[in-house]
């Protein structure tokens, strides 16, 4: 288990990556942010958010136009807010169970072989950069925890958002802004697919062995191995949506 300091480094390191200004429409790009971290596990359930000022400096917005986000991330019951002494927003979303939503929301054809398309490409990519990187004691126990909460995951909805934050840990690691940026997107677009399509658990099982080949290669800094098995992995799950979504 990871000391304190991976803990703290857990804490802030994918918040401190992925929450950053956006160009556009200040209001809508704040409640996607946040809505996005949050069901990717950025922000985790139970967890609160950052003061106001803190967050909104973060985000690049006025307090005002973060108020207005948080009110609408209120009605889609992603957060709740309790005011005064001791108060503040926190996550009430703990995921979503695959395949158990309502009307399949994924993309399907050219809009998902594209979206396949460009994780192939940048997730590799992370895994190799993360690799090659001389990263600390925290930050190696951080990658180690992230691989095993996603083994620990006690059903599907908890498994779907401890991979994302793995696969996120990894980006982070990489040291790339825009890397992280193409990674969260990537993600957001995978948990989108994945929530169409049935939890397979030989699937879960196959994913676990490729989680921890690329967790050990980026730890061995053998980055060629860590692109590799990560491709792999990517293959695996491109194949399994085709088949499924179509």
């Amino acid at each position: 288990m990871p000391g304190n300091g991976a803990a703290q480094l857990a804490l802030r390191a994918l918040p401190d990556a992925i929450l950053r200004p956006a160009p556009g429409n200040a209001f809508e790009n704040t409640v996607e942010q946040l809505a996005r971290a949050i069901r990717l596990g950025v922000l985790a359930d139970g967890e609160q958010l950052p003061p106001e000022r803190e967050l909104a400096e973060r985000l690049g917005v006025s307090r005002n136009t973060l108020r207005d986000a948080i009110a609408a991330l209120r009605d889609a019951s992603l957060v709740t807010t309790k005011r005064g002494r001791g108060g503040g927003t926190r996550v009430t979303y703990a995921g979503e169970t695959p395949a158990a939503v309502g009307p399949p929301r994924a993309r399907s054809g050219a809009a998902m072989d594209d979206a396949l398309a460009f994780r192939r490409v940048v997730e590799p990519g992370a895994a190799w950069l993360a690799a090659t990187r001389p990263l600390s004691a925290d930050q190696r126990a951080w990658l180690t925890e992230s691989a095993a909460e996603v083994d620990a995951a006690a059903d599907p909805a908890v498994h779907r958002v401890a991979d994302s934050r793995l696969h996120l840990a990894i980006a982070a690691l990489a040291g790339s802004p825009m890397l992280v940026d193409a990674v969260t997107r990537a993600q957001a677009a995978l948990h989108e697919m994945l929530m169409a399509i049935p939890v397979l658990r030989p699937n879960i099982e196959h994913s676990t062995v490729q989680h921890h080949q690329v967790v050990t290669a980026i730890l061995s800094g053998d980055a060629d191995r860590a692109r590799a098995v990560m491709e792999e992995h990517c293959d695996a799950t491109s194949a399994l949506l085709r088949g499924l979504i179509g």
